[in-house]
């Protein structure tokens, strides 16, 4: 039986830490802008260039972005975080047999016109596809149930909450076995 939905995705582009193309960041924050129209006036949402830079100057960092024709639609994007530096260390989650290695999805954003039509659950599995660590973890804002639910229905879990910024939200701390 045939998936009842459809993606307008006709590419998915990927992108590593070292060979960032021409205009990269831009991209990005040209999507995180609509993706956040409603929101741009937080402070915290302005400071998007700066996590831009922080993550894509990552040993490790990848990127895929969807692209509908030549229009990017929306991307994800993260990198393996340092022994020690989980997002879950706060958390009183306790590794399975010492399986720590984590890679940190920061972002999977889709553009308002193309939401609802599968290319965040795109995004994700293709960030994810190669990954050898054995764990990956995310943060979702507490206040945003639904997108929790969705990353539930990925197989994350949730092990606890953090606020990583002053000026942050409070975000739920979610983990998926990567092994499995």
């Amino acid at each position: 039986m045939e998936s009842s939905v459809t993606s307008s995705v006709i590419d998915l582009r990927h992108y590593r830490h070292g060979s960032l193309p021409d205009g990269f960041k831009e991209l990005l924050i040209s999507v995180h802008a609509d993706a956040y129209a409603e929101a741009m006036d937080n402070e915290f949402n302005q400071r998007f260039p700066w996590f831009v830079d922080h993550w894509s100057a990552m040993d490790g960092f990848t990127c895929v972005v969807a692209f509908d024709g030549e229009e990017p639609t929306g991307f994800a994007y993260g990198a393996p975080l340092p022994p020690g530096r989980e997002w879950w260390r706060p958390t009183n989650y306790q590794p399975d047999n010492g399986y720590t290695s984590t890679y940190a999805v920061s972002e999977v954003m889709v553009r308002p016109q193309w939401r609802k039509k599968g290319i965040s659950a795109q995004l994700h599995e293709a960030l994810l596809k190669e990954r050898s660590e054995d764990l990956a973890v995310l943060l979702v804002d507490v206040t945003h149930p639904r997108v929790q639910d969705l990353y539930e229905s990925w197989g994350y879990r949730k092990v606890g909450e953090q606020q990583p910024f002053a000026d942050s939200p409070l975000y739920a701390v979610m983990l998926k076995d990567l092994r499995a």
